[in-house]
């Protein structure tokens, strides 16, 4: 299991009333990505750029198609700019992988224009993510409070999977430092992109809110 696999599972498997935006998802799996591959050598940071290492043979195929993605040219890219490009509708790619595997279902809902409604089958993978997060590993615990995951509770939860009655109760906002070879400098790259993605999507807000008084003529 990966850490952005792990991710997927948490993220999914959120309480109702609280959804992880796909952008979010995206940004974060992107980072986790980032911080695996830092921990099996594939890259090392340079300040905040990302300078690749060997190329080990990855277990996981997305995380191999992360490996053979980084730019390995000077000088490089930097950990924000992988966040933008590698995190693009990657969260989509993790839950496609998913569903491929067998992992989660979608429920087609009564009304055509509702989003499907996705369901994690219950497995030793998504139990082995849930205790990940449950013991405080600090990693997955910054991640998670990244794009907000800060509890569940059980039973079936709309646009999550079944529940397991409070598997995610730990994580908090306080997720807490894990400085090691550059994690924390991804997991700062990871809230910042988050910020700024927070913030494009206020402006087309108030954008949009001009155009419509405009039309409405007010």
């Amino acid at each position: 299991m990966t850490t952005a696999r792990d991710l997927t599972f948490i993220a999914t498997d959120v309480t109702a009333g609280h959804s992880v935006p796909q952008g979010n998802l995206s940004l974060a799996l992107a980072g986790a990505e980032a911080i695996d591959l830092l921990s099996a050598d594939a890259l090392t940071l340079d300040d905040e750029r990302i300078v690749p290492g060997h190329h080990p043979t990855m277990a996981d195929p997305l995380l191999e198609q992360a490996a053979s993605s980084l730019v390995r040219e000077a000088p490089y890219e930097t950990i924000d700019d992988w966040l933008w490009r590698r995190g693009r509708a990657l969260s989509t790619t993790y839950l496609a992988h998913l569903e491929t595997e067998g992992l989660l279902r979608r429920e087609r809902r009564g009304v055509s224009f509702r989003k499907d409604r996705i369901v994690l089958a219950e497995s030793p993978e998504r139990s082995a993510a849930a205790q990940r997060l449950a013991s405080g590993e600090p990693v997955l615990a910054a991640l998670a409070a990244a794009i907000e995951i800060v509890g569940a509770g059980g039973g079936e939860r709309e646009g999550g999977g079944e529940g397991e009655g409070g598997a995610y109760d730990q994580v908090t906002s306080n997720a807490p430092s894990v400085d090691d070879n550059g994690i924390d400098t991804v997991l700062a790259a990871v809230n910042g992109a988050l910020m700024e993605l927070e913030a494009m999507r206020q402006r087309r807000a108030i954008e949009q809110a001009a155009f419509d008084n405009i039309w409405r003529g007010n």
